[in-house]
């Protein structure tokens, strides 16, 4: 089984040597406030939003103290944007008060921002940062790490963990994106294309339906 994980890591390797997260973004904060805004959300559809918010609010103060009912009409294009425009505010008023104006650095403090788990934490570790605390694990990543046998595991916490212990840490933030846009380009939810995937030969998932096919 590990060196079918080996082979696996190799092939994505060939595939997606330097992926990155698809979300706009020119700053930590602007990634910390993209990030926020794609929970239950395309990447997609939030880089058409991001561009006019960016523009409008250029700075963490100008979030922090910009009036809500506008904030939150900027916003209306994407899922929950009430409770997001909340979050995303108190988060900057936080940014503002208790770490100098500096979005923080490590997951234990990420975390204590409004609208922020786990995931958006790795992202900005990772993508902002350069530091691998965690895995991203977002719908593609479960996906992707059931079919390929990474884990057995539903709850994404527990697929983290999994990850966590099977790949090395200097893979873990490499591996997400690769697992995101392989999910995206070609291990698609509904009708994954495994007659053209990299992976088909040792994918579990993949060797099963092309038998069947």
């Amino acid at each position: 089984m590990r060196r079918q994980f080996q082979a696996t890591i190799t092939l994505l390797r060939q595939a997606y040597p330097t992926p990155k997260t698809a979300l706009i973004h020119r700053n930590s904060f602007e990634l910390l406030v993209a990030t926020i805004l794609s929970a239950q959300c395309t990447d997609v559809l939030v880089n058409k939003v991001t561009p006019i918010l960016f523009s409008r609010y250029q700075t963490i103060d100008a979030f922090a103290n910009a009036p809500i009912d506008e904030l939150t009409e900027a916003l209306r294009r994407v899922t929950f944007f009430r409770n997001k425009a909340k979050n995303i505010q108190a988060s900057a008023r936080m940014i503002l008060e208790r770490f100098g104006g500096n979005v923080p650095s490590t997951m234990q403090e990420l975390i204590t921002l409004k609208g922020v788990a786990r995931k958006t934490a790795n992202v900005v570790l990772h993508d902002a940062f350069g530091i691998s605390e965690g895995i991203v694990v977002d719908t593609h990543v479960v996906r992707l790490s059931q079919r390929l046998g990474f884990t057995k595991h539903q709850d994404p916490v527990r697929i983290e963990q999994d990850l966590m212990k099977t790949f090395d840490k200097s893979l873990w933030g490499w591996l997400a994106h690769a697992l995101i846009w392989h999910g995206r380009r070609v291990c698609k939810a509904r009708k994954p294309l495994c007659q053209s995937c990299t992976l088909q030969h040792i994918c579990p998932t993949g060797r099963t339906i092309l038998r069947s096919a």
